[in-house]
């Protein structure tokens, strides 16, 4: 088989044709080396100079194929080679007429067609007819017969097969050369882009580990290994109330390694009191590929040290300031009442006193309000809850009836026909401070001769309670602020109305410290109604009017 370099349509030689022609010489000069071999075997040889003459002839090219560097050269010069094996094999004929040399022709007729395409297909088969009938009616005594014809039809169809291959060779290296750039390209972006986000992530504060679905760690940042290091130099690892000890098992990492997925993980490295203890919050992700399956995780590592010291440091000067201020607001209300209940007071000095004892309520309200945010902190002690069998349409009840008064105040009507008798596995002391902070707001933030609704029921799993009023509503946009802390609506800021922002993150801290949650449905301008579930068994007794 004849390997040839790709020629373009324009007939200029592609890439390798020194080396196509140097390996067609090679195979051209060993066939004819064999069939001198033979000939000479046979004893066909009619004239031995012609015979050497055409050997040497072969050998000369095929050594210029060797030493020459043909790809300096025009792709038209490498035409010399395969014309002198025309001629040598011509030669070789006339040595021995007999010995059907002229086969060797195929070689260069197949070299020029692959290496020049279809007008080199034309100029190998033609020369190559040319030269054996030239070559059959100069020799005496032959006659033309079927094989005159037929030879240079079989030459001229091994050219043309070898031009269509050389063809169907260049489209096939052209499309190959295209999509090598491509994929070079791509492989050259897809670096780029790899070493951008590798850039990003030494460049980051924040540790990030990929993992493989085994559990391998295949990638990691600079950040990370900071802060394995300050790890590394403490002695064991806490829970996020900073107290309780973790096992290795419980940890962030292993926790990822075992498929699990969390969000905001705060672990404490370093016993209390420990002044190098970091504090390290963590999230994990699953990562998908294409198809679907399971590609691993990847898990993202802050150190939060110097915002958990200040937050832990702001929860602890608001209960310090708290239980300071409230033994002496206690203090001056009890003397207050005192001071109320002697009847020689007159009107004046009474309704002075009065405002002393509202206010004075109002900021023991308030400190009452500090205090339980201070105690429900993720900073400081868990909030504690003492759950028995409880009655909340009573705990409802006994809300409504403490509310009256302020209710009455503002000529806001409290209609509770919607209560019924559900019993739950409840703290009574805090389920009565939710009941307490939503008829609050229901009073304190509607208009005056406003309407509140309070509604209870519940079935086999869940407990609903409803608190709904005709006020002036929430904005929209303030929604996903309602449950913050000190966070306090446009209208109230806007308003005579006071509040410390506390009432509905202290009621949902308690109610998700039941299992539950708390949602609010509001429409601008036409009131909210706060819904409390809690996932208790109950059972239901009727309504309550």
């Amino acid at each position: 088989m004849i390997i040839s370099a790709a020629a373009s349509p324009t007939g200029i030689i592609g890439r390798g044709r020194d080396r196509s022609l140097l390996l067609n010489q090679v195979l051209l000069g060993s066939v004819v080396l064999l069939a001198a071999i033979l000939v000479v075997i046979f004893d066909a040889v009619a004239d031995g100079i012609l015979l050497i003459l055409g050997v040497t002839v072969v050998f000369v090219a095929t050594g210029a194929a060797f030493v020459l560097p043909w790809n300096r050269f025009p792709a038209l010069a490498m035409l010399v080679l395969p014309l002198a094996d025309i001629g040598a094999i011509v030669l070789m004929r006339g040595a021995a007429p007999d010995a059907a040399l002229g086969l060797m022709w195929a070689f260069p007729a197949i070299w020029i067609a692959s290496a020049f395409g279809g007008w080199g297909a034309l100029l190998g088969s033609g020369l190559i007819t040319i030269a054996y009938w030239a070559q059959n009616l100069a020799a005496p005594a032959q006659t033309i017969n079927p094989g005159t014809f037929l030879f240079p039809v079989m030459i001229a169809g091994l050219a043309t097969i070898a031009a269509i291959g050389s063809r169907r060779a260049m489209a096939q290296r052209t499309l190959l050369d295209k999509q090598s750039l491509f994929l070079q390209r791509s492989v050259d972006r897809a670096r780029r882009q790899e070493d951008l986000v590798t850039e990003v992530l030494q460049a980051v504060d924040f540790g990030v580990i990929r993992l493989t679905p085994d559990g391998s760690m295949v990638v990691t940042n600079e950040a990370h290994g900071r802060l394995q290091r300050a790890r590394a130099d403490t002695s064991r690892a806490y829970a996020a109330d900073g107290i309780s000890p973790l096992d290795d098992e419980d940890l962030p990492l292993a926790r990822a390694r075992r498929g699990e997925v969390f969000e905001n993980a705060l672990v404490w490295h370093g016993d209390p009191g420990d002044e190098s203890r970091r504090a390290l919050r963590s999230t994990a992700r699953r990562l998908v590929d294409k198809d679907l399956s399971d590609a691993g995780m990847v898990i993202v590592t802050l150190d939060v040290t110097a915002e958990e010291l200040a937050l832990r440091a702001r929860a602890d000067l608001i209960a310090s300031v708290s239980h300071e201020l409230r033994t002496p607001l206690t203090s001056i209300t009890g003397y207050v009442e005192l001071a109320l209940d002697d009847p020689t007071l007159s009107p004046v000095s009474r309704r002075s006193l009065e405002v002393v004892e509202r206010n004075a309520g109002r900021l023991l309200d308030i400190v009452a309000d500090l205090l339980t945010a201070s105690a429900a902190s993720h900073q400081g002690v868990e909030l504690t809850l003492r759950t028995v069998p409880t009655d909340l349409s009573a705990v409802v009840e006994a809300a409504v009836e403490a509310a009256l008064p302020r209710a009455q105040e503002r000529r806001v009507q409290i209609d509770t026909s919607a209560v019924e008798s559900v019993h739950a596995i409840a703290d009574p002391h805090r389920m009565r401070q939710v009941v307490d902070n939503l008829l609050s707001n229901a009073i304190k933030y509607n208009h005056v001769g406003g309407r509140v609704e309070v509604g209870l029921t519940g079935d086999a799993s869940h407990v609903w309670l409803a608190v709904g009023d005709n006020g002036p509503g929430i904005a929209e946009s303030e929604l996903p602020r309602l449950f913050e802390r000190f966070f306090r609506s446009g209208l109230v800021r806007n308003s005579t109305t006071h509040g410390s922002g506390l009432g509905l993150a202290i009621s949902r801290e308690i109610v998700r410290a039941h299992g539950g949650d708390i949602t609010v449905r509001t429409v601008l301008h036409e009131g909210a109604m706060f819904i409390v579930r809690l996932p208790a068994l109950t059972t239901r007794e009727g309504k309550r009017s």
